[in-house]
């Protein structure tokens, strides 16, 4: 049995998406602070994310290692939490590179994660992986040195991807629960302008996106993890309201948004800034979304 390390794979995604290479015929080990037991063809392993342990063989012969570590950036940016955003990401990814070049028979394939926020704050057109360009600040700062400690990491035998993941929607956790509590509460109106950009990918394209990658031994570099069509914040929250078949949604202006992300100890960027991301070099290379257009994806995701 084909063996794929998911370092970080304790949360939403990482659970999801052993859940479904289990059924391919994959044996899953999932790095994770906490021991957890074991179900199936998925194990777990202790790691610290910084330091080399007995996880560390756990990587011989591995068919892929998928890094999903990282410590959430949903919170204030606190310089505490900017420092710990920081390290669980370059530590993590660092160590990795230790663990591949210490193995007999390297990983043949290591995707590492990154964010669609790379890019600058999109209006006037979509941002791909040749012709997006580099914005500016915290998050987008944390992403370039993300990606530049990946790269910088040189392993002659191991494939290498970076993950440009754009908003993740399942039914089972991640963004749609709290979207789905604002709408069925009424609260699932306009956020701010409503113009700014969303870029999103349903979870079972993400599933099979990730498998084509470990199936096709071509690929490396940059790929933007996102749908085919981003979406304005109006448009997504309207498509949401209907799918629920809720007819009130109040809208919230940025002032509201930033007392509200106050409260709740957030940044109102996860919200305001416009990701308009689309997959290019994925499309390409031959891969084909079941899920192009948000409609039916929210009609996949919500609960009749």
């Amino acid at each position: 049995m084909k063996k794929i390390i998911i370092p970080g794979g304790s949360g939403f995604l990482g659970q999801s998406l052993a859940a479904y290479l289990s059924t391919e015929g994959y044996e899953i080990v999932i790095l994770s602070r906490k021991a957890s037991p074991s179900a199936n063809n998925i194990s777990y392993q202790v790691w610290d994310g910084e330091n080399l342990g007995e996880w560390a063989k756990s990587f011989e012969g591995a068919e892929a290692i998928i890094n999903l570590a990282g410590r959430t950036v949903n919170c204030r940016y606190t310089p505490q939490n900017k420092q710990e955003i920081y390290d669980s990401r370059l530590k993590s990814t660092a160590i990795i590179g230790e663990a591949i070049k210490q193995c007999t028979e390297a990983p043949k394939l290591w995707m590492n994660s990154s964010s669609a926020t790379i890019y600058r704050h999109a209006l006037d057109r979509p941002m791909d992986e040749e012709t997006g360009e580099y914005g500016e600040g915290f998050s987008v700062n944390v992403c370039q040195k993300w990606e530049k400690t990946f790269n910088e990491i040189k392993l002659p035998h191991t494939r290498k991807i970076a993950l440009r993941m754009s908003i993740v929607l399942g039914k089972e956790g991640g963004a749609m629960e709290p979207l789905n509590n604002l709408v069925k509460f009424g609260l699932g109106g306009t956020q701010g302008k409503g113009n700014q950009y969303m870029s999103w990918i349903h979870e079972k394209d993400l599933h099979e996106m990730f498998l084509w990658m470990i199936k096709n031994e071509d690929l490396e570099g940059a790929f933007n993890c996102a749908a085919p069509n981003p979406i304005t914040n109006q448009y997504f929250l309207k498509t949401l309201r209907k799918a629920h078949k809720q007819p009130i949604g109040l809208p919230a202006t940025k002032w509201m948004l930033e007392i509200g992300a106050w409260m709740i100890g957030t940044e109102t960027e996860l919200i305001l800034k416009s990701r308009r991301v689309i997959p290019k070099r994925a499309i390409d290379k031959g891969f084909e979304f079941k899920f192009s257009h948000i409609e039916e994806a929210l009609q996949d995701l919500v609960a009749k």
